[in-house]
């Protein structure tokens, strides 16, 4: 079968992938695609495109319409509803706790009231922390499914946590879809499909963190829900994602200094720190993403040794990376390396 071809992610936009996945379920209970498509104000024939895209307000737009039409926030991919109201339930009960974590727990404890088929738990260990999904046979699981349920139990976590909390990895039981380029930018460059179970893992510290949100801080948030919590998206034609694909071609040990990036990209060394400033970057940022997203997929790999690890990232001794690595993460790399091949066997 030949791949399919799809565009690279835009800033700001969303794949009309996502937007077939999102009525799938609604389509197999007999509701018209087109109506629902033109009752957010999107062309009835968005769907024949592989390569339209829509902007995040639109898609933001889409969902509210979606929910109400269904009663249902979890766009029909449960056998109970997610009925109209029941996030911003959730999120006025999370927001009542002591600390992040605790806020969390009850969030799942009450999604998994909800839900017949999903079931999730959050696990501590050391520094790490991962939600788990236990859910329906593997086979009739959906990626685009654990994502939705991601995106509602992270994005809480964020806003109770009043800062974004970085996912150090993903892994799904089920199998990759052909499209993964949203995902990707959503939550991780780390994904990992056919695992042995269905998580996402992150610095454990942010648990700790104490929730101080306001009545009409959670009507703000709601207000502009779901679009605040959809994506920060990377423009792949910006600055910053030229830097990242020229160093991705390049071993880290020979990646030119910022003076000699400035040179090789014909500005100043104050334009280039200007221009990523202005996009919420630092030339440091960009490398320690890079480093972070190669050491994660070589831990995933027991073959790997932590000192091999260490010369591909171009550090100088072991130490060096442990030390860069838990700063990165919040974790040392050999607690991470623990829990991902535990979850591998």
């Amino acid at each position: 079968m030949k791949k399919k071809i799809f565009p690279p992610v835009e800033k700001g936009t969303i794949s009309v992938v996502m937007v077939r996945e999102a009525l799938q379920g609604a389509v197999e209970l007999g509701l018209s695609a087109s109506e629902l498509l033109q009752g957010a104000n999107l062309p009835s024939n968005l769907l024949d495109d592989n390569s339209a895209r829509v902007s995040v307000d639109e898609y933001a737009c889409f969902w509210r319409n979606m929910a109400l039409q269904l009663d249902d926030e979890f766009f029909a991919m449960d056998p109970r509803r997610m009925r109209s109201g029941s996030f911003n339930f959730l999120c006025r009960t999370a927001m009542m706790q002591p600390t992040v974590g605790e806020g969390v727990e009850l969030g799942l404890e009450f999604l998994n009231l909800i839900f017949e088929h999903k079931k999730g738990r959050l696990v501590r260990q050391d520094s790490v922390a991962e939600i788990v999904l236990v859910d329906e046979p593997v086979a009739s699981a959906r990626a685009f499914s654990y994502f939705t349920y991601w995106l509602l139990i992270h994005g809480l976590a964020c806003w109770l946590a009043s800062r974004r909390i970085p996912i150090i990895a993903a892994e799904l039981r089920c199998e990759p879809p052909d499209y993964t380029d949203d995902y990707r930018v959503m939550f991780t460059e780390s994904l990992h499909f056919n695992k042995k179970s269905t998580r996402i893992l992150f610095a454990a510290d942010c648990l700790d963190l104490p929730i101080k949100r306001t009545d009409e801080e959670l009507r703000r948030f709601l207000r502009l829900a779901p679009a605040n919590i959809l994506v920060r998206y990377r423009d792949p034609n910006s600055l910053t994602g030229r830097i990242r694909r020229l160093f991705t071609d390049i071993a880290p040990e020979k990646w030119p200094d910022l003076n000699q990036l400035a040179h090789q990209l014909h500005m100043s060394s104050s334009t280039l720190r200007r221009r990523l400033q202005e996009e919420g970057q630092s030339f440091q940022m960009i490398k320690d993403n890079l480093r972070k997203e190669w050491a994660v997929e070589w831990l995933a790999q027991e073959q790997v040794s932590f000192e091999d690890i260490a010369e591909h990232l171009g550090f100088s001794d072991v130490s060096s990376f442990y030390k860069a690595f838990r700063k990165w993460t919040g974790t040392q790399p050999g607690h991470y390396r623990g829990l991902i091949l535990k979850g591998q066997h």
